[in-house]
């Protein structure tokens, strides 16, 4: 009997394992072939489509993407757009976990009426996503004077339920007792928010910036919206402009390397999740705080 209950054990695991290795290989298969693709020339693509192997295009693709300028106006490549998202991602992740931690904050520890109220006003905005509220949101933008700005593209995507609800849970699970140990060191509000949340919330900060970093890294229809200077473009914006402006001789247009930019697209949210993926599982698993 025990025999029998570990074999079936030991074959549950590999069935488990072996649907989990599908899986990744199903999800990482137009990966693979989109970066081999890119080791091709265009006219290689033009005949034959996705291809299967490797080619001596590669380092010369990926040069073009992100040095030689393109577009409508011949004046933007690959690296300023990286710039450009990356400011985004950065601008956005760090400004929605600042407006966050204060929202949480001040509605945990603050006894003023309505809190509760409030809080559930700020969640129901979960059900008013950008996509829902654009028009007003470009109306206001762009009377301020912000289109083409990094204010304009970072600013309106900020406000959100989402990091406040977060660290509004992991607020109330700090002990009552260590608020009072602070007010009896004579700790006021502002050096018990920087002295001991900031750092006891470190993980949550790390796990939500990830989240909040490839959201806004993936941004493409805000930026569609409020960016018509193609010095604002990021690689997520801009990857269908070079497609369509990078030609040869013969008209046709340069996918490979817009291929080559989609995959130098992909590397900033990969690598950022695979080098704080513990902060990341520890921060949103973590009971123990």
């Amino acid at each position: 009997m025990t025999t029998k209950k570990r074999f079936r054990l030991k074959r549950e695991t590999v069935v488990d394992h072996a649907i989990l290795i599908l899986g990744a290989l199903f999800m990482l298969f137009p990966v693979v072939l989109t970066l081999m693709t890119s080791s091709y020339d265009n006219l290689a693509f033009a005949r034959s489509g996705l291809q299967f192997g490797w080619s001596d295009q590669f380092l010369e693709n990926y040069e073009r993407a992100m040095f030689e300028t393109s577009g409508f106006t011949g004046q933007i490549d690959g690296l300023s757009m990286l710039k450009n998202s990356l400011i985004l991602g950065f601008g956005f992740a760090i400004g929605k976990i600042a407006i966050s931690m204060l929202a949480a904050y001040a509605i945990v520890y603050f006894r003023f009426r309505f809190a509760t109220l409030s809080f559930w006003i700020i969640f129901t905005t979960l059900l008013l996503p950008l996509e829902v509220r654009i028009l007003p949101s470009y109306e206001v933008v762009q009377g301020l004077g912000m289109g083409n700005t990094y204010g304009g593209l970072i600013i309106p995507l900020i406000a959100s339920a989402t990091g406040t609800f977060f660290f509004r849970q992991f607020f109330r699970s700090v002990p009552e007792e260590l608020v009072e140990a602070a007010r009896i060191d004579g700790a006021g509000p502002v050096k018990f928010f920087i002295d001991i949340l900031v750092p006891l919330s470190k993980t949550m900060i790390a796990a939500l910036f990830i989240i909040m970093f490839v959201y806004g890294w993936n941004q493409y229809l805000w930026p569609t919206l409020i960016t018509t200077d193609e010095g604002m473009f990021t690689l997520v914006r801009g990857i269908k402009n070079i497609i369509q402006s990078f030609t040869d001789s013969s008209s046709v247009p340069e996918f490979t390397v817009g291929f080559a930019l989609t995959m130098i697209t992909m590397l900033p949210p990969v690598l950022i999740v695979i080098f704080f993926q513990s902060w990341f599982v520890k921060g949103l698993t973590e009971s123990d705080k």
